[in-house]
């Protein structure tokens, strides 16, 4: 890359670099429980129920893939399965549903205002959602703050 913002940088400490792939470590073992509990949230808040089958269909694997997930789900206290009447988020689960969200649609945001466009800014803040620090959470929304202040 011929970009100025692209030159070398020096190698990080030991220590640093262990911080961070921890960190990325630690991001990828949440990012599957996080997309399931954001997505049941969704389902029960769209159609008033959350089924295995349309977890599947969403996610785009199969069935047993769900429900292994699923039985994950109920073992760290985040839903409930309810014989013949779906999945329920318990109060864990929503709490962590809704923070899932917000990081979301703050990257989201900051994305489209970078001038990135819908459907990727979507799929782009899919992944980056679960990797960003709080610290850096905060800066975004005080970028788009301000950046919101200064367009009125």
């Amino acid at each position: 890359m011929n970009s100025p913002h692209a030159s070398r940088r020096p190698l990080a400490e030991p220590e640093s670099q262990v911080q961070g792939f921890r960190k990325a470590r630690d991001a990828r073992r949440t990012e599957l429980i996080e997309d399931y509990v954001e997505l049941i949230s969704d389902l029960l808040r769209d159609g008033g129920e959350a089924r295995q089958v349309d977890i599947a269909r969403h996610l785009g694997v199969a069935q047993p893939t769900v429900a292994k997930m699923l039985n994950r789900l109920v073992d760290e206290g985040l839903i409930v399965k309810r014989r013949y009447r779906g999945l329920f988020l318990t109060e864990s689960g929503e709490r962590l549903a809704s923070a899932s969200r917000r990081r979301h649609l703050i990257v989201e945001a900051l994305l489209r205002r970078l001038g990135v466009t819908d459907d990727t800014a979507r799929l782009d803040a899919e992944g980056i959602e679960h990797h960003v620090s709080a610290e850096t959470l905060d800066a975004f929304e005080r970028f788009l703050e301000r950046d919101e202040d200064a367009n009125r």
